[in-house]
C-alpha cells in the first residue's frame, strides 16, 4: 500500500521546486519587460505565445497533460504579462476621460428622461438632482440619447437594470450608438399599481397597458388574473395616460402611484410586482467623458476574440487586481453570428492604479474595448 505521508512529502518537495523555477522565470521576464521598455515592443505577442503553448504542450505525454500543461502555462505567460504592464511606463493614458470636481447641475439645467410625466425615471431624475433641474419628457430611448450627444439636453436618464428582471438590452446596444458617457447613477425601489378610472373596479377590466418590463415585473398578477390581456406599451406613466385619456372602463395600467396621481386615476391595486423588493438601476449620461473623485464603479463594453477561454483571460485581469465585478451582460453583436460583447460593471475609479493596470491588459489584449463611465 502506498504511504500517503511520503507522497505528500514528494509533492511538497516538487512544488517548492516549481515556485522556486516560477520565480526564477518571473525575474526573466522583468529584463524581457525592460527590453521592451527600451524598444518599444507591445507587451501582448499573441503569435509567440501561441507558438511557444504548442511546443510546451508537445513536451508532455497524454492528451490530458497536454491539455494540462497548455492551461498552466497559458496561466504563466498571463501572469507575466499583467507583470509587465504594471512595471512598463505609459506616456499615453488608457482612457480619454477628465477629472472634475463633480457633476454641474443648476435651475438652467436640461435634463431629459425617458417615459411621461409621471414616470418612475422622472423620479429617479429628481431624487438624482437634489437641485431643480429642468425635465424634460421623451418617449424613448434613443430620444434621450441623441438628445443629449446633439446638445438639446445637459444630462439624460434611463432605466439600465432591474432587481426582478434584469438588464433593459435596448439601452446597453444605445451605449455604443452614441459617444455619451454615463456619469452617474441611482437606484430606487420600484412599487407597480394597477391604476384605472376613479370608481372601477378589478372585475371590470380586460385589458392592462406598460411598458414590456412593467409587465414582466408583474407577471404573477397577471397570471392570476387571466381575464387581463396585457399589452405592451412605450412606458408605464404613457400607458397611465392612454388609460386617462380613452375613458374606457376597461383599461388598467400597470404604473407608479405618481402616475396614478399625474392622471387622474384610481390606484385599483398596488405593490403587484412579484419581487417586494423590486429596484431599477436609472443611468445618468451626459455629452463629455468626465468623472469625479468619489466616482467607485466603472462601467465598459469589451468584445473578445472568438477562441476558447477569452472571456476568462480577459477577466482574470480584474482578479488580478483584486477589483470586485459586479455585473456582467452579453449581448449578440450585430453582423457577427454567434459573437458576444459583454457589458461589464467593475468596482474602482479611473485614478486607481489597478484599475489602470487592468484597463491597460484588457486594451490591449481585447479585440475592442470602451469605457462608457466612472460614476
Amino acid at each position: 500500500m502506498i504511504d500517503l505521508s511520503v507522497s505528500r512529502e514528494r509533492i511538497d518537495e516538487i512544488d517548492s521546486q516549481i515556485v522556486a523555477l516560477f520565480e526564477q522565470r518571473m525575474a526573466v521576464a522583468n529584463e524581457v519587460a525592460k527590453y521592451k521598455m527600451e524598444t518599444g515592443r507591445k507587451v501582448y505577442d499573441r503569435q509567440r505565445e501561441e507558438e511557444k503553448l504548442e511546443c510546451l504542450s508537445a513536451m508532455s505525454h497524454g492528451v490530458f497533460n497536454e491539455h494540462a500543461v497548455r492551461e498552466l502555462f497559458s496561466q504563466i505567460m498571463s501572469i507575466s504579462r499583467k507583470y509587465q504592464y504594471g512595471v512598463l511606463p505609459h506616456t499615453e493614458d488608457v482612457t480619454d476621460f477628465v477629472r472634475v470636481d463633480g457633476i454641474a447641475a443648476d435651475s438652467d439645467t436640461k435634463v431629459y428622461y425617458f417615459g411621461a410625466p409621471g414616470s418612475h425615471t422622472q423620479q429617479a431624475m429628481e431624487n438624482f438632482f437634489a437641485p431643480r433641474v429642468q425635465g424634460i419628457s421623451c418617449q424613448s430611448f434613443q430620444g434621450v440619447m441623441a438628445a443629449v450627444q446633439e446638445g438639446a439636453a445637459d444630462y439624460g436618464v434611463l432605466p439600465i437594470e432591474n432587481s426582478s428582471t434584469g438588464g433593459i438590452t435596448a439601452n446597453y446596444d444605445l451605449l455604443l450608438d452614441f459617444r455619451n458617457a454615463i456619469v452617474g447613477q441611482y437606484v430606487m425601489k420600484i412599487d407597480q399599481c394597477l391604476v384605472g378610472l376613479p370608481g372601477v373596479s378589478l372585475k371590470e377590466i380586460r385589458r392592462v397597458y406598460s411598458h414590456p418590463q412593467g409587465l414582466a415585473q408583474c407577471s404573477v398578477y397577471m397570471n392570476e388574473h387571466p381575464d387581463y390581456n396585457g399589452i405592451e406599451y412605450g412606458s408605464t406613466a404613457a400607458a397611465a395616460q392612454k388609460v386617462a385619456e380613452d375613458q374606457d372602463p376597461a383599461q388598467a395600467a400597470i404604473a407608479s402611484r405618481r402616475a396614478a396621481k399625474e392622471y387622474g386615476l384610481e390606484v385599483l391595486a398596488e405593490d403587484i410586482q412579484q419581487e417586494k423588493n423590486n429596484c431599477t438601476r436609472f443611468i445618468v449620461i451626459g455629452p463629455k467623458e468626465i468623472y469625479t473623485p468619489v466616482s467607485s464603479k466603472l462601467a465598459m463594453c469589451i468584445e473578445l476574440p472568438h477562441k476558447s477561454g477569452s472571456l476568462y483571460r480577459i477577466l482574470s485581469h480584474f482578479l488580478y487586481n483584486d477589483l470586485n465585478l459586479t455585473q456582467i451582460e452579453s449581448r449578440p453583436i450585430p453582423g457577427r453570428n454567434w459573437e458576444y460583447r459583454f457589458f461589464v460593471d467593475v468596482e474602482g475609479n479611473l485614478d486607481d492604479p489597478a484599475v489602470q493596470n487592468a484597463l491597460r491588459g484588457i486594451k490591449e489584449e481585447a479585440a475592442f474595448m470602451r469605457v462608457l463611465g466612472n460614476f
